[in-house]
């Protein structure tokens, strides 16, 4: 992947670049002097006086030769890029790693999802709920959590990924509402991670295929926005059941390698939740087919 692309680089000082880029000189209200300008954004120097560091320590931290910026150089520069509460403390998590003389292997999560969780999920129905791990990979599901996102289920288990649906599959720009803000949230995660593991097996490969299959995925990349959302509301307009709009809630699981279970949620009731139940029957009765077709061909369980 990328993290040593540019030579001497470090996560640390690409991020500072990404920000520093997507900051102008009136919005921080400085003037915006004469001429063009050759950088994007904000100068180098321009934002170390606006941090209050020299412009050398900034320069030598941008390239990667400092790595040991103290909490208040953090601080200062998370001010003077407004970042908000999640990029600061990204950028927090950046300087932190930076600093690591023997920074860990990097490995591959474990997949697994404990039986309890199973249950859970079981539990839920008809509210479609899945697991999917730290890259988005969907581990587990209910029926609805499945058929939700419409067309995953027509893909092998391994290759279901959250990030790789909304960017690859051909389904994916009809059935959310709004997309855009869709595919920005699955880069924001990514690149979170890309900031403080960036080697690790799960995201090099997914990154890697994104970035060569997808030019949206690769301008969004190159933005270093680190702002996801683990609640909120989405709309879908869904093949088979119309369109609904649907509450959510991402949760942390504790004890995992960075799994989080999704659920979402409707007012019993409601269209919605008429919806929801469609959906469940809907990949109930699919799998029960598949069920039925294996047995009769040999190939059951």
């Amino acid at each position: 992947m990328d993290r040593e692309q540019h030579s001497g680089g470090t996560e640390l000082g690409r991020y500072l670049r990404a920000r520093r880029a997507q900051v102008t000189p009136e919005e921080v209200g400085l003037p915006p002097g004469a001429g063009a300008r050759r950088t994007p954004g904000l100068r180098r120097e321009e934002l170390a006086t606006l941090a209050g560091i020299s412009i050398d320590y900034f320069t030598r931290l941008e390239r990667g030769k400092e790595t040991h910026p103290s909490p208040s150089v953090v601080d200062s520069l998370a001010r003077a890029l407004r970042l908000e509460e999640p990029e600061h403390d990204h950028l927090r998590s950046l300087a932190a790693h930076a600093a690591r003389t023997s920074p860990k292997p990097p490995t591959a999560p474990t997949r697994s999802v404990r039986p309890g969780v199973k249950l859970l999920l079981e539990a839920m129905r008809p509210q479609p709920a899945h697991v999917v791990s730290r890259t988005g990979d969907v581990l587990a599901w209910n029926p609805g959590g499945l058929r939700l996102l419409a067309g995953m289920e027509d893909w092998p288990a391994r290759q279901r990924n959250i990030a790789r649906y909304v960017f690859l599959h051909p389904t994916a720009r009809d059935l959310f509402d709004d997309w855009g803000n869709q595919v920005r949230g699955c880069v924001a995660r990514l690149r979170a991670l890309a900031g403080t593991d960036p080697d690790a097996p799960d995201l090099t490969q997914l990154a890697g295929e994104l970035l060569l299959k997808s030019p949206e995925f690769a301008r969004l990349w190159e933005r270093y926005d680190v702002r996801g959302h683990s609640y909120g509301r989405k709309t879908f307009h869904h093949p088979d059941v119309g369109d609904l709009t649907l509450g959510y809630q991402s949760m942390q699981l504790e004890g995992t390698p960075g799994h989080r279970l999704v659920v979402y949620h409707a007012e019993p009731g409601s269209t919605e939740y008429d919806a929801m139940v469609l959906l469940d029957l809907a990949a109930s009765d699919s799998a029960h087919a598949s069920r039925i077709g294996a047995s009769r061909t040999g190939f059951a369980d």
